[in-house]
């Protein structure tokens, strides 16, 4: 990495001493071990697939993007991703805007290095027609604030923005079975991309003449020390990408030592991603139940209770009339007829039992 030319200017030969000297005895300017990592912090934005991540005063924000374009034509069935880097000029009085440096080409290198040599996002999944469409992610990484150890922020950025990005589900149909649809989040739900494992960088840097070896360099320690290391690793120990800059060299008994601790930082660093990234999803589903405002819904529920009492109040005295209505016409009813058939009834009734035997027996023998 280019050296800051802020510190430069800023550091004198007695800071860069004291710096050297602390270290013999196990102390670092900030207070920390040799070993032990600045506080890091990982938040998340409102869209999937944007993270911020700081670690000690280095902070860095990651975004994370997909389009459909054509595969290359030796891997038809495989998607692509590409990293950006910007440094913003607030970040380091070094930094200037325009075209990217060689600190900004570099830091991209490494980071894309580590996720792409060991496959950690299934590119295969990305495919939609083989040949035709396949996903293409895109990973921008802003550097906002450089404290130093630039590299383990933007791969931590990088790692968590892509574990809470999302696509949208595409489907194949029609007659000639070609015809894509992009459906949109509403109506589907969108898919995460599938992480293999967690490629992990952790950078070492080696201060003084003896080689004394520190982890998560500040930008202090970075103007003093000779080289660095970079040994990108995962929870399992599998070492998936080793950079060395710097001119000092470095014995193979260090080398085997720094990726032993390399290997226990990545356990912790990993653990810590994946706890943010549940954290981020189970907020993400929260948000989601609270697209449909409950607040409104309970009001729609009143009001529509409230017409339906209404309704069934009116229906039940239509009711009551049309019962009161209906029996005034069976009364009157009962009470209409003409003479003749209410005197018909009454002679039929106080006619003798033996005239109505004889009548009913006159009736049989005729028939």
């Amino acid at each position: 990495m280019e050296q800051r030319l802020a510190n430069s200017l800023i550091m004198t030969v007695n800071e860069k001493k004291f710096i050297e000297n602390a270290l013999v005895s196990d102390i670092r300017v900030d207070g920390r071990r040799p070993f032990d990592y600045r506080n890091l912090t990982i938040r998340f934005g409102s869209e999937d697939g944007s993270s911020e991540v700081q670690l000690g005063k280095t902070q860095v924000l990651a975004f994370v993007t997909g389009q459909l374009v054509q595969p290359y034509r030796d891997r038809p069935n495989e998607g692509t991703f590409a990293i950006y880097t910007e440094f913003s000029p607030m970040a380091d009085p070094s930094f200037e805007p325009g075209r990217p440096g060689d600190s900004a080409i570099e830091l991209g290198r490494i980071v894309d290095r580590g996720l792409r040599e060991s496959r950690a996002v299934d590119t295969e999944s990305l495919c939609v027609i083989a040949g035709k469409l396949v996903w293409s992610i895109r990973i921008d990484l802003h550097i906002i604030d450089n404290g130093g150890n630039l590299v383990d922020a933007a791969n931590i950025a990088a790692l968590a923005a892509l574990s809470t990005f999302r696509r949208p589900e595409c489907t194949i149909g029609g007659e000639d079975g070609q015809e894509l649809t992009v459906h949109p989040p509403d109506v589907r739900e969108p898919l995460p991309l599938i992480m293999h494992h967690f490629p992990v960088a952790v950078t070492f840097g080696f201060i003084g003449k003896e080689n004394i070896v520190v982890i998560d360099p500040t930008h202090y320690e970075e103007e003093v020390m000779g080289g660095s290391l970079t040994a990108t690793l995962n929870t399992n120990g599998d070492v998936c990408a080793i950079q060395k800059a710097g001119g000092d060299g470095v014995l193979q008994s260090v080398i085997m030592q720094c990726l032993r601790i390399a290997s226990v930082k990545a356990g912790d660093i990993t653990s810590k991603i994946k706890s943010a990234v549940e954290s981020y999803n189970t907020q993400r589903a929260l948000w989601k139940i609270k697209r449909h405002n409950p607040s409104s819904t309970v009001s729609n529920m009143a009001k529509h209770n409230e017409e339906s009492t209404q309704v069934n109040t009116e229906t039940k005295s239509i009711e009551q009339s049309s019962d009161t209505n209906s029996s005034a016409s069976t009364h009157d009813v009962t009470n209409i007829g003409s003479p003749e058939q209410q005197s018909k009834t009454l002679k039929d009734a106080v006619k003798p039992k033996h005239k109505k035997r004889k009548k009913s027996t006159s009736n049989a023998n005729a028939s």
